[in-house]
């Protein structure tokens, strides 16, 4: 890794924890300025018995002092205890559903990238051609139909008509096929559209020219020399995909009872469980901060033009 590089990565690192400490201050008064609060139920509590809860959580200090303590014990890696689970540290829950989260979005991101470029690739080299056409349907497809549709459907086809697949749960890879299928469509479907486009533009550069002027041969020219130059528009696509694609994963976690965070993070938010919406929020935003600085590193593979500063 050369010094150039290393400051760049360094730099944004940087710039990354300065928009995690600025979402979490956002989403930490966020959650004291909106009325109501976590022990507020239709129920009311005891005057006294709600104090001593609220004394236990420091919710009766000032706002500025449990900002800071929050502050404080993030910097210590402590996020604080739930809630609605009494005495359960955050990090234990993110700990235990996290990974299952993280493995289902990323199945889910390898199937779009090795499905979506190749069908790209393949619409395009038959550019104005049924087998364009049919491949460009299916993508439009992919992208209308929502994941809350296309679960059913799957789960209705592959586990009670053909008896193939588990309908539910997460217990082994048999239980994967389904939920990381729904949730890689419409990721899937987009790549293939962009790659397309981007294919068709590139391939019909005077350097392509060149090159079959040469007598290269058209898998060559395709691979070699139309590809790389073409995912750039995927690239930058890539970023906000893995936001969409980890968010996405909570309907998906719900219909195929995947253990994973979208139970909690719901539950959270209904529950006003501060600890664990500033967790689970701060987990997302540290994914999308990581990803979108993978995305231009990798900018500056495909494109050398491209300078990291």
């Amino acid at each position: 890794m050369t010094q150039g590089l290393l400051t760049y990565v360094f730099k944004r690192l940087g710039e990354a924890l300065v928009v995690v400490v600025v979402i979490a201050t956002l989403t930490f008064l966020l959650l004291r300025i909106l009325p109501g609060g976590p022990f507020d139920q239709e129920k009311a509590l005891p005057p006294e018995v709600k104090a001593n809860i609220e004394a236990k959580y420091n919710l009766n200090a000032p706002i500025h002092v449990q900002y800071m303590d929050y502050m404080v014990a993030l910097l210590h890696g402590d996020l604080g205890e739930s809630y609605k689970y009494i005495g359960r540290p955050i990090t234990d829950i993110l700990a235990e559903t996290l990974p299952n989260s993280l493995q289902l979005g990323l199945y889910a991101l390898i199937i779009s990238f090795l499905i979506g470029i190749p069908a790209g690739v393949y619409a395009a080299s038959k550019h104005n051609t049924l087998a364009d056409n049919i491949t460009m349907i299916t993508a439009i497809s992919g992208v209308s139909l929502p994941s809350f549709l296309v679960a059913p459907l799957l789960i209705l086809f592959f586990s009670f008509y053909l008896e193939i697949l588990p309908p539910a749960l997460w217990e082994g890879p048999e239980f994967y096929i389904l939920p990381i299928v729904t949730l890689g469509v419409r990721p899937a479907a987009v790549i293939a559209r962009l790659t397309r486009s981007s294919v068709l533009d590139v391939i019909r550069s005077d350097y392509i020219r060149t090159a079959r002027a040469k007598g290269l041969s058209e898998m060559v020219i395709l691979y070699k020399h139309v590809l790389k130059n073409s995912l750039i528009p995927v690239l930058t696509f890539s970023g906000p995909l893995v936001a969409g694609v980890l968010t996405g994963s909570f309907v998906i976690e719900l219909i195929f009872a995947v253990p994973g965070m979208a139970k909690h993070l719901i539950q959270s938010v209904s529950n006003r469980d501060y600890p664990l919406i500033l967790g689970t929020t701060l987990v997302f935003s540290l994914a999308l901060v990581m990803a979108n600085l993978i995305v231009d590193l990798l900018y500056a593979y495909f494109d050398p033009r491209i300078k990291l500063a």
